[in-house]
Order: structure tokens, then C-alpha cells, then sequence
């Protein structure tokens, strides 16, 4: 489209793809997501420096924060997303209820209030029976969604999905509603333009998940009855127009034994918006750009049309681990995707990338289109085989598991079915190799340079051999760790507990000195953004605890020995 393109960055993302693309780039500081891209002062100042007229907020971050929508839309930069408005309506899924009951669209039952305690979770669950859900307010994605199976779970499940919100969108309110058993995740893209124009673009079936985030997506949905996707299609419309809603986004429901509720409205571009793309043959990255600069959609509901079958897979860096899905960050010494006919792959790195413990393990897409659902199906595994990935795990092996499972095939699966009735007895992602750089980290140095005659200083990391003695005294830099391999919480029943993973201990919930059993919870381990338990391998004693929460641990770190 000849539009420039400016890139923000964090400290740890310098080097990242979306930085090495981008025309211009602008140094937000910080590491955490915090520090960075959730720095709206910074953020701010990297639009003025560059005179950007128009923001993009991605998948994530700020992409459903109406607080800062409208604040760059009052200092007149385009926010290529809705409204603020409607944000603030659909990103608290409480008013999103009610503004979708108001055009005649219905959930699941729920709550209406925050949750401030665990005896509303109790109280809702007495009234509705269990299991039932705790879900973040201002969030989406599964993040800050806990299920609770009964009401002695109900407190620690509050506590850990208000410390999954707050980590991930900066609020840690959450709300309750009944969690149904089998359903299947069925969502509706819609484009909506400025002039009061709304269409929807066929289903997605997103029932594919491990702790309620999508492994693989695919449209359309398959065996849904052609009344029903209508149906849901034009709610999805309503729910739009009922907001004041403009741009891309999309409307989420749960279908099950005929019927389907509405669950929640995604006020930005989804991730697996692209089987969308291969199906309607509509680019709706270029549509959001022109709707965000005042054009009518270029076509009307009897002109949408799907052909064939797209399936999206989602390369996480997190190891199958049996079922346990453990986040594995690290270096992409080896990587390299498939490509052929109707094969896509949309990826966020490259080969020498690291993949941070500090923000989400998304990997990259792999999108197959195919004329009918058996073709996209067998061209997705065959293109899945070709993917060469060392350094870290990935979900690869789970993904095939999925694919050529007979449960799959007939599209009889749901949301609750990699948990609870997958085998993945022997899945594992594989050992993370360690980066042959490591012992060879690099290093900040800072210098002033002239560029034309105009004096800069500027900073600059290389590598630590490169660095000549005399370079200022400067102390030698310790080398870092060599990453092992993520596998289980503890090996082997031995007592002695390490890390699967690097990250940062949020909760320790056992005692030196208390007894335990087998499979009891010791630490709250946090990594990429989840929350994983790192458990006892064997009953007995805690005889060492050597760590403590909120410290910053690697692969391996040694947590706790149990005799």
C-alpha cells in the first residue's frame, strides 16, 4: 500500500523480526512487559519522534485498552481498531453481557459484579453447581481463566487468575460464569466500516485448546448446521452494531447439543484471522487499514463467499511435555518452515532469534488451505513433518497428535478434549540444545559517533570476546547458563526439585520442614505469562526451600529437596 511502517521496541526485543522489517524503530527501554509496551509515556513519544499518523495495536498489549485508544485519538493519530467507546463496553465482559442481552444475544449464565471475593465463587457455585469459571474481566485469550471444580478451590483460583490478569493486561479484575462440559469454541469474523456497514465473514472453530488457549483454529467450522452459522453470524453483526462498533473483530460462542451462547467480543484482529483470509480470499489487514481512513467496505453480505477449507497451527516455544504443556524459551539455533502450494507460514522470528521468557511463547502460524477439509488436513501434517526447529520445544509433535486423530477427522471434538481425552502418553517436544553462543553473551557499550557532522551517542551490545582488554577496565560479563531441557516439574521421584523451566517464582506454597505428598503443589512458577505448579515427585519431608517468591530462577535452578 506504500505506507511507511514504525516499530516499537522493548530492551530484550532490539533484534527482533518486527524491528528488522519495520522502516524506522524507536527504543522503548525497559524488559517486562510493563516497562515497555505497556509504557504509554514511551509509547507516546515514539509517535511524536516519528510523526506516525496512524497505530496498529497488534494482537495484544494494548490492542483492547480503550484508555489508550482514546489517548492517541485525542492528540489525533488514527487508532486502527474501534472506538474507544466500544472497547470500554466489550473489553469489560461484564458490559459486554448486557450490551449483547440488549440487542437479544445471550451467554452462558454469569456473573454481573467483579468478583472481590472467593464467597461470591462459592455462593455462584452452590446456585449453578460446578464446574464453573473465573475469566479476566479486561482480558481474553485464556489468560487469567481459572476453572474451579469445587469450593475448596475457589480461593486460590481467584488469587491466581488476578495475578495472570494484572501480569498480562494491567487489571486484575475478574468476573464468574458456568463452565459448560463439552462445547465447542465458534467464533464469527466481522468488519464493520465507519458508514454503518457490517458483514461477517464465515466461522472459525477454534476448539483445539490446552488451558483454554487455541492450539489450532480452522474454517469454516466444520459440521456446523448451515441455520445455526447463519444465525450466528447475524448476532454477531448485532452484537457489533449494538456497541457502535467499527473495523475488524470478532464475536465468540460456544456451541453445544444445538444450541450456543454467546461468550464474548474480541475488539481486535484474532491470531488465526488468516484461515479467514485463505477461505474468503479478503486481506483483512489492508481492509482494517482502509476502514481506519474513512472507506466504505468494498463489498455487502451476499458477496462474501467461502471456498474450500483453511487450518491454522500455532508453533508455541512449549514443550507437549506428556499433556503438561511447559513453556520452553530459548535461542532458534535451527529453524526452518515449510512452504509449496497452499501452504502460509505468518512467523515473529527467524533463525538465531531468542524466544524470551517475558512475553507470550507464540512461535509463529502455519496456515494450509486446501478444496475440502481432508485435503487442508493432510497438507497441514505433511507441512508440520517438514518444520526443523532446534533450541527450544515445541508443540509440533501435540499439534500432529491432534491432526491425525479419528476424533479430528469427524470434527466430534470440543474445548475439553486435548485435556481429557487426547493420549498424549510420550508427546514430548524434545531437549532444548543450548545456543552454541552462550558463553558468549553480548554486551552494552555506549559511544559518541558523527554522522555527517552531527555528534550522536548511541549504544551498542557485542559480543563479549570481541571486546579488547583495554576496553575502559570493564568487568567480565558472566557468562550465562546453559538451558536444559524442559521436562517435568521433577524427575524421576528423587525429592529433589529443580526448574522446568526459567522464570519467576510467584507463590511458594510449601514450608521447610512440612510434610508432603506426591503431587503436591510446591511453587507457582511463572513463565511466558503462565502460571504453572511445579509439584512433589514423592511424599515426605521438605528438608531444603531455596527459593522465595517473586526470584527470577533458570532451567534447572535447584527449588527444593524432599527425603
Amino acid at each position: 500500500m506504500g505506507i511507511a511502517t514504525v516499530a516499537v521496541y522493548s530492551e530484550l526485543d532490539r533484534d527482533a523480526l518486527h524491528v528488522r522489517l519495520a522502516d524506522e524503530a524507536y527504543a522503548l527501554g525497559g524488559q517486562t512487559a510493563a516497562e515497555s509496551y505497556l509504557n504509554t509515556d514511551a509509547i507516546l513519544d515514539a509517535i511524536e519522534q516519528s510523526g506516525a499518523e496512524a497505530v496498529h495495536p497488534g494482537y495484544g498489549f494494548f490492542s483492547e485498552n480503550a484508555d489508550f485508544a482514546r489517548t492517541i485519538t485525542e492528540r489525533g493519530v488514527v487508532f486502527i481498531g474501534p472506538p474507544p467507546e466500544a472497547i470500554e463496553v466489550m473489553g469489560d465482559k461484564i458490559s459486554a453481557r448486557a450490551a449483547a442481552e440488549k440487542v437479544d444475544v445471550h451467554g452462558v449464565p454469569g456473573s454481573t459484579e467483579f468478583l472481590t471475593s472467593a464467597d461470591q465463587v462459592t455462593a455462584f457455585g452452590a446456585d449453578h453447581g460446578y464446574p464453573v469459571a473465573i475469566k479476566a474481566a479486561y482480558g481474553g485469550g485464556g489468560r487469567g481463566m481459572k476453572v474451579v471444580r469445587s469450593a475448596e478451590e475457589a480461593a486460590e483460583a481467584l488469587d491466581s487468575a488476578k495475578r495472570e490478569s494484572l501480569a498480562y493486561f494491567g487489571r486484575d479484575e475478574c468476573y464468574i460464569e458456568r463452565y459448560l462440559t463439552a462445547p465447542r469454541h465458534i467464533e464469527i469474523q466481522v468488519l464493520c466500516d465507519q458508514h454503518g456497514n457490517g458483514v461477517h465473514l464465515s466461522q472459525r472453530d477454534c476448539s483445539a485448546q490446552r488451558r483454554h488457549q487455541k492450539l489450532i483454529e480452522e474454517a469454516p467450522a466444520p459440521g456446523l448446521p448451515e441455520n445455526i452459522a447463519e444465525a450466528m453470524g447475524a448476532d454477531a453483526v448485532k452484537v457489533a452494531h449494538g456497541c457502535g462498533y467499527t473495523n475488524a473483530g470478532t464475536v465468540e460462542f460456544l456451541y453445544e447439543n444445538g444450541s450456543y451462547y454467546y461468550l464474548e467480543m474480541n475488539t481486535r484482529l484474532q491470531v488465526e484471522h488468516p484461515v479467514t483470509e485463505l477461505v474468503t480470499g479478503l486481506d483483512l489487514v489492508r481492509l482494517q487499514l482502509e476502514v481506519a481512513a474513512g472507506a466504505t467496505l468494498p463489498m455487502t453480505q451476499d458477496q462474501i463467499v467461502t471456498n474450500g477449507h483453511a487450518i491454522e497451527v500455532r508453533i508455541n516455544a512449549e514443550d507437549p511435555a506428556e499433556g503438561a504443556f511447559l513453556p520452553s524459551p530459548g535461542p532458534l539455533n535451527v529453524f526452518s518452515f515449510p512452504s509449496g502450494y497452499g501452504v502460509r507460514w505468518d512467523g515473529g522470528y527467524e533463525q538465531g532469534d531468542e524466544i524470551s521468557q517475558f512475553y507470550d511463547n507464540l512461535v509463529g502460524k502455519l496456515v494450509c488451505w486446501g478444496s475440502d477439509r481432508p485435503t487442508a488436513i493432510a497438507r497441514t501434517i505433511r507441512a508440520l513433518e517438514e518444520f526443523r526447529i532446534e533450541g527450544v520445544a515445541t508443540t509440533i509433535p501435540a499439534d500432529l497428535a491432534i491432526l491425525r486423530h479419528e476424533d479430528f477427522a469427524n470434527g466430534v471434538h470440543s474445548t475439553k478434549w486435548v485435556e481429557e481425552t487426547l493420549d498424549l502418553t510420550g508427546v514430548t517436544g524434545g531437549a532444548a540444545v543450548p545456543n552454541p553462543d552462550e558463553d558468549d553473551p553480548k554486551v552494552k557499550r555506549s559511544a559518541t559517533v558523527e554522522v555527517n557532522g552531527k555528534r550522536f551517542d548511541v549504544a551498542m551490545w557485542v559480543p563479549e570476546s570481541e571486546i579488547g582488554s583495554g576496553g575502559g577496565g570493564a568487568a567480565k560479563a558472566k557468562p550465562r547458563r546453559k538451558s536444559g531441557s524442559a521436562g517435568a516439574a521433577a524427575a524421576g521421584g528423587s525429592g529433589t526439585i529443580t526448574a522446568p523451566m526459567q522464570g519467576t517464582i510467584v507463590k511458594v506454597v510449601a514450608e521447610q520442614g512440612a510434610e508432603v505428598e506426591a503431587g503436591d503443589t510446591i511453587v507457582v512458577l511463572e513463565a511466558m505469562k503462565m502460571e504453572n505448579n511445579i509439584t512433589a515427585d514423592k511424599s515426605g519431608t521438605v528438608v531444603e526451600l531455596k527459593v522465595e517468591a517473586g526470584a527470577a530462577i533458570q532451567t534447572g535452578d535447584l527449588i527444593a529437596k524432599i527425603e
